[in-house]
């Protein structure tokens, strides 16, 4: 018991003579001590720092790719600006017609990556070409397409008879799509990356037989003993003339003058009529006049006669018969190879 009070009393003791040393310290220093709580010091951050943004290199101002500016331009917007100016349509007129198909239907196909590659160290103004490939067989498909629609092949000029009047119709020319020149022209507008209309051009095929190149024409009026002259489709002349009697009626349809005599002789044709007849030389009594203008219908022509009396009445044997001095005229004023009517009326 008195051991352990002895050492309560020695703890208590050290314990005070700690304090007192601390105040005595704390007087010869001149400082006021304070309790404090141990702080330890703040490390350095070291952690890495986030650079500032790398800007992405621009081609240099002026530069263009196939006549697109891309002056100052990423990469990227460049890429995206030629691609969206390549695939543009085409602008086509063909005979009126427009068409506007799209760089792929000829298998076209721009470099775009490659001329930006030199773009983006060319100099400033530098003009970049761009690259394009052409499928030309499927041009040319498209080509002849066109001119299987809008070819067209002329058509002459035409005679026929409308109410026993010449009706002529007009001659159309035709047309050839110019195919080479358009296949041309559509390859240079994708390779040079333009795209201002093209009015693809045909070459005239002019028709044969025109309007113009009928000339004399004959429509002879079987009924009413009439003979009209045409230079086309107007009216020159008229006469009256003798046609064929009933039992030897003038034949009627379309014929030409295949022959013509001055001063022919008239041999009998092989017919009952002329059984036993002589042929008649030229002169006064000759049947036939001083002129025969002989029709594509076998032993029928158009010629004078003596016979004036009979003009104006179904007469002959199937000619048809002018006064002399008329025939004479017509002679004159028609070819071998004009055309001849007999109509009924």
């Amino acid at each position: 018991m008195r051991r352990g009070l002895i050492a309560a009393l020695f703890v208590l003791g050290f314990g005070l003579a700690g304090g007192f040393s601390a105040t005595v310290v704390a007087a010869v220093t001149g400082t006021t001590a304070t309790a404090t709580t141990p702080t330890s010091t703040t490390p350095t951050d070291t952690s890495p720092r986030t650079p500032p943004p790398v800007k992405p290199p621009r081609i240099a101002p002026h530069v263009s790719i196939g006549g697109i500016p891309v002056g100052r331009m990423t990469s990227t917007g460049a890429e995206a600006l030629v691609r969206t100016a390549f695939v543009r349509r085409l602008r086509l007129t063909v005979a009126g017609t427009r068409y506007a198909p799209r760089p792929w239907r000829f298998g076209a196909v721009a470099r775009v990556k490659l001329a930006v590659a030199h773009a983006m160290s060319a100099d400033e103004g530098t003009a970049v070409p761009l690259v394009v490939t052409v499928q030309g067989a499927k041009v040319r498909t498209f080509v002849a397409a066109l001119a299987t629609r809008f070819d067209r092949q002329p058509a002459d000029a035409a005679l026929s008879l409308v109410h026993d009047r010449p009706y002529l119709t007009r001659e159309v020319d035709g047309r050839t799509l110019r195919r080479k020149e358009a296949v041309l022209a559509i390859v240079q507008s994708l390779v040079h990356n333009t795209r201002t209309r093209l009015v693809l051009r045909f070459a005239k095929q002019p028709a044969s037989v025109t309007r113009s190149d009928f000339g004399p024409l004959i429509v002879i009026h079987r009924g009413s003993n009439r003979l009209e002259l045409y230079n086309g489709v107007r009216l020159v002349r008229e006469f009256g003339v003798a046609t064929g009697q009933a039992i030897y009626p003038t034949p009627l349809g379309r014929f030409t003058i295949v022959v013509k005599w001055v001063n022919p002789w008239w041999y009998p044709p092989n017919s009952a009529w002329a059984a036993g007849e002589k042929p008649i030389p030229p002169g006064p009594g000759n049947p036939l006049g001083t002129r025969w203008m002989g029709l594509s219908s076998p032993g029928v022509g158009i010629h004078g006669t003596p016979d004036d009396a009979s003009i104006g009445y179904s007469a002959s044997h199937g000619c048809i018969r002018m006064h002399i001095s008329d025939a004479e005229w017509l002679f004159g004023h028609v070819e071998v190879g004009t055309t001849v009517y007999i109509v009924a009326s």
